[in-house]
């Protein structure tokens, strides 16, 4: 069990409404996002994550831009992404982006890729959603190359070779390389190989049922030959003063913004019950304080991980309320949870001593 987790957030930029229900610009979006990473860095929380979009729905499409401009006026919260879409993006480009904020940042930056499950980036970019997975393979590798710092010659399918070729700017400390998994268990596998620590991205079903990805990624590490690294879940929730009073506040949030994905897709429309079901025994973690900390210490003690990744915001969501989301999470449940944690590990230290007189 994980003796000092962290705390983090995590949001993809939803499109903020006014007090009186109009839809706010994008502008007004971003700098609001940019307030929201400052109020993070005051309550001591450990990471910021911006995730990159390129819909209607969501008004960050560039997540290193806006870092850039948080690093100027944040201190020391780590500054990442959740996630940048490697499959359709240059790894030359990302390198150069984020070895740019790391300077900025001093020190600050971590990256978490992955192979996108929206499929909008693929057509603006010229790229086919159905090589997704072959593109994701080839540019993963080529960018945990470039991560090395050394003159890379690399030669795929997917963009134009190099030979013995240096990339700049030059890291002055390691950039926190990230792997988002959420799908097949050989994802966990590769981010082990290729040295990323890794993000599981849960946002339905009952999070513990991924402990084997997590175990399998620690093993791997060891196979290897590498250290052991960090290892993060992803869950998005809200918080209020009563479980009552987050369900009610949270569904047309949710389903605004879930619901829209869910209809896009072909797939059945999201229901207040199945909401409810998600509430109370899968992936979302909404309700009091008591109910989301016992939530998440319960994820945190089952898988083992060292970091939550708090997804704050969704939807149509007010300022106000992404604030209010935040605060409680970093100032009421993060305590508590470590509380419960604390707990839970002098209950085992009870339950090992108690076996061991047994067995003498």
């Amino acid at each position: 069990m994980p003796t000092c987790p962290e705390f983090a957030l995590d949001t993809f930029g939803d499109s903020q409404f006014d007090s009186s229900g109009m839809r706010q610009s994008d502008a007004q979006t971003i700098r609001d996002v940019v307030a929201q990473a400052r109020l993070a860095d005051e309550l001591g929380l450990a990471a910021f994550s911006i995730g990159e979009h390129h819909r209607d729905d969501f008004a960050i499409s560039a997540p290193d831009t806006v870092l850039a401009g948080i690093a100027s006026v944040t201190d020391r919260i780590r500054l990442g992404t959740a996630v940048t879409i490697l499959s359709t993006d240059d790894p030359v480009r990302v390198f150069e982006r984020f070895s740019t904020l790391q300077a900025l940042s001093d020190g600050r930056a971590e990256i978490t890729v992955g192979r996108g499950s929206y499929t909008e980036s693929f057509d603006l970019f010229g790229f086919k959603w159905d090589d997704s997975f072959r593109l994701f393979d080839e540019r993963v590798e080529l960018f945990a190359q470039l991560l090395e710092q050394r003159p890379v010659t690399w030669l795929g399918e997917t963009r134009s070779p190099l030979h013995n070729q240096e990339v700049w700017p030059k890291l002055d400390s390691p950039l926190r390389f990230r792997a988002a998994v959420g799908g097949a268990p050989e994802s966990a596998i590769r981010a082990a190989r290729l040295g990323a620590s890794l993000s599981l991205s849960v946002i339905s079903g009952d999070p513990l049922r991924f402990v084997d990805y997590v175990q399998s990624y620690r093993d791997s590490l060891v196979d290897f030959g590498r250290d052991l690294l960090p290892t993060s879940v992803h869950g998005p929730g809200f918080i209020a003063k009563t479980d009552e009073q987050a369900i009610e506040e949270f569904w047309p949030l949710y389903v605004a913004s879930y619901g829209k994905i869910s209809r896009e897709r072909g797939r059945p429309a999201t229901d207040k019950q199945h909401f409810i079901d998600e509430v109370r025994s899968g992936a979302l973690y909404v309700g009091s304080v008591e109910t989301v900390a016992r939530k998440i210490a319960r994820t945190i003690h089952g898988l083992g991980v060292n970091r939550f990744d708090f997804k704050y915001s969704a939807g149509p969501m007010t300022q106000l309320q992404a604030m209010n989301n935040m605060e409680l999470y970093a100032t009421q449940v993060a305590p508590r949870v470590r509380e419960l944690l604390a707990e839970a590990r002098i209950e085992a230290g009870r339950l090992e001593g108690a076996l061991a007189a047994v067995s003498a």
